[in-house]
């Protein structure tokens, strides 16, 4: 099994000591399994030889891709890491290879299914409390509450649970064949899944990695170590029959 990590140069550089990379190590992936990728990998990426994506936080999605041009000075984009994830995820979908999302990530996949962000939450909206907390980054500040009973994230918590929350902006239009599956207190998409048959898309606006020891967050991720697994079996079959 090969899990790719996608995430930012910054990121990269921590290697095993990342959170992403603990996260799903903690949820049953050996070390060997997983790889940390950023854009300057793009020419050794093949997505033939992957089992699961997990598009991880970061730089701001840069606005052109929904339409729009940068308004605010918060906004801080890296358009070379958007187009290698955007490529990267239209490879995973064609191969219909398990997918997480997270912050970013989640961004990223509702603009790259059409949808648009609001740039700066507190410029373009009128939260009711701050998303982007100024405290320690594994502490829980909000609750998030499910909003479709039969989607994947219900297996992971029932009705409700408190996520840490590091976004300054979020899903304003949400993208064609997505489905929200969660909303914060004051109402802002928490999370998506992708709303037809797909195997697995699961993107959430918070940073379950940070959090993982708490029982819900880890299984995020052991459900999608699952689904790779998964995956790396039908790779395997379709190899030997070929």
């Amino acid at each position: 099994m090969r899990i790719a990590l996608s995430v930012s140069e910054k990121e990269k550089a921590k290697g095993a000591d990342s959170p992403y990379f603990q996260a799903l190590a903690a949820a049953g992936a050996r070390p060997d399994e997983l790889d940390l990728l950023a854009a300057s990998d793009a020419r050794r990426v093949r997505a033939d030889d992957l089992d699961g994506l997990l598009f991880a936080g970061g730089e701001d999605v840069d606005p052109s891709f929904y339409g729009e041009e940068k308004k605010y000075e918060s906004v801080h984009v890296d358009r070379v890491r958007d187009e290698f994830e955007m490529a990267l995820l239209d490879r995973a979908l064609d191969r219909r290879l398990p997918v997480l999302g997270i912050c970013r990530g989640t961004q990223m996949i509702n603009v790259k299914f059409g949808g648009t962000l609001y740039q700066d939450l507190a410029s373009d909206t009128t939260p009711e409390f701050e998303h982007k907390q100024p405290g320690s980054r594994t502490e829980t500040t909000h609750a998030v509450t499910l909003t479709d009973p039969d989607s994947r994230l219900a297996g992971v918590f029932q009705g409700a649970c408190r996520v840490n929350s590091l976004h300054h902006q979020a899903i304003k239009r949400l993208g064609h064949g997505l489905k929200v599956t969660a909303h914060s207190e004051d109402g802002l998409v928490e999370a998506v899944e992708a709303a037809d048959d797909y195997p697995f898309l699961m993107a959430v606006q918070w940073h379950p990695e940070e959090i993982a020891g708490h029982p819900e967050q880890r299984k995020i991720f052991e459900l999608f170590v699952a689904k790779c697994r998964e995956a790396a079996a039908r790779r395997k079959t379709a190899s030997h029959q070929t």
